[in-house]
């Protein structure tokens, strides 16, 4: 099993995927992300090389710490999405990098895919209310990336969905 591991939660995948924080990367840390007033990222980039599938994969974790920013969370994925295909496609055409090589096995994929981890306190609190209804935000999704992928994934440990990848608290 490969392992990504994004604060409290690690991800483990299937070995035969390539799997990379595309948020840790140099071309978007320094290039990328500051383009056109700031881009976004995706925290990981997965790809399956049996069903020739890449997924984005985007994780929050408010078990602990609720969600401070204004931004509709929903609105912010699709940005993401959105901003992350575009770096897809910068890194392919103009780096020079190992990278360019990650992004050339996307460009092999048949399907794309957009996951999302959410984790929210299980048991709702006046300190920790669960303020996300998974389907809700799953139905919105979907609205606002219906052309890049109609049926995005939103799972958290007790409800994966079937994706083909475990996630575990660290510690």
């Amino acid at each position: 099993m490969q392992v990504l591991t994004e604060g409290l939660l690690s991800f483990y995948f299937p070995d035969n995927w390539l799997v990379t924080k595309y948020d840790d990367w140099s071309f978007y840390k320094n290039q990328f992300k500051d383009c056109c007033r700031g881009c976004k990222a995706i925290d990981f980039l997965a790809i399956d090389p049996v069903n020739k599938e890449l997924w984005l994969i985007e994780v929050k974790d408010y078990r602990n710490h609720r969600r401070e920013k204004s931004e509709n969370i929903c609105e912010e994925l699709a940005l993401k999405v959105l901003h992350t295909l575009s770096g897809i496609v910068a890194v392919r055409m103009n780096a020079s990098d190992e990278k360019n090589e990650f992004t050339k096995e996307c460009f092999h994929c048949n399907q794309l895919k957009v996951g999302f981890h959410l984790e929210q306190p299980t048991k709702s609190s006046k300190l920790f209310p669960r303020a996300y209804d998974p389907a809700d935000v799953k139905e919105k999704l979907r609205q606002l990336i219906k052309p890049i992928h109609a049926h995005p994934k939103v799972t958290e440990m007790g409800n994966m969905h079937g994706v083909p990848w475990d996630v575990r608290s660290v510690g």
